[in-house]
């Protein structure tokens, strides 16, 4: 597998997993913070579309961290609607794939730049993987917080991963026979 489908792929699950979190919640729940210091998922969506918006657009061409970024922006205000949200949400995210479906192989040693600093574009790519995905698990961990018992779990529930194993590898078992 190549390097950018990998990624590709990377960035699909991570906005999955991200938006399964979200789709469990009120829009009010969305905007839950637990203390003043802390970010509700609403504004950690708000930033992590913000910043692919301005790491991705025009990515070869112009620095990663564009003019008209209001990064402090990020952080203040709400949604009228999760459709709002979700279309926010979204604008970044079709950003991002629209500037990887559009690289090559030759680019990835191309050298890009973030606040003035030189990246190759696999490390660029790689520093908003890394930066996506903890954003992720604070929305996973703000949402469960939130949800308490009536979570439904993204992944293996508490206490089922040796049955998981037990059908994964009965599963493979009956693929190789």
């Amino acid at each position: 597998m190549g390097y950018l489908k990998l990624a590709t792929e990377n960035f699909k699950s991570i906005k999955n997993q991200s938006e399964r979190a979200m789709e469990q919640l009120k829009l009010e729940e969305l905007h839950y913070s637990p203390t003043e210091e802390s970010n509700s998922i609403a504004i950690i969506a708000k930033h992590m579309s913000g910043n692919l918006k301005s790491r991705f657009r025009d990515f070869l061409t112009s620095d990663g961290e564009k003019p008209d970024r209001d990064r402090d922006g990020e952080f203040e205000g709400a949604f009228q609607t999760r459709e709002d949200l979700f279309s926010h949400w979204n604008a970044g995210w079709n950003i991002l794939f629209q500037t990887l479906s559009q690289l090559s192989q030759e680019d990835l040693d191309k050298t890009v730049y973030i606040r003035n600093e030189p990246h190759t574009v696999i490390e660029a790519i790689q520093r908003q993987v890394v930066h996506q995905a903890s954003h992720a698990g604070q929305i996973v961990y703000l949402a469960k917080l939130i949800k308490n018992e009536e979570w439904s779990t993204l992944s293996i529930p508490k206490g089922k991963s040796r049955q998981f194993n037990a059908n994964m590898m009965s599963a493979l078992n009956k693929e190789e026979t």
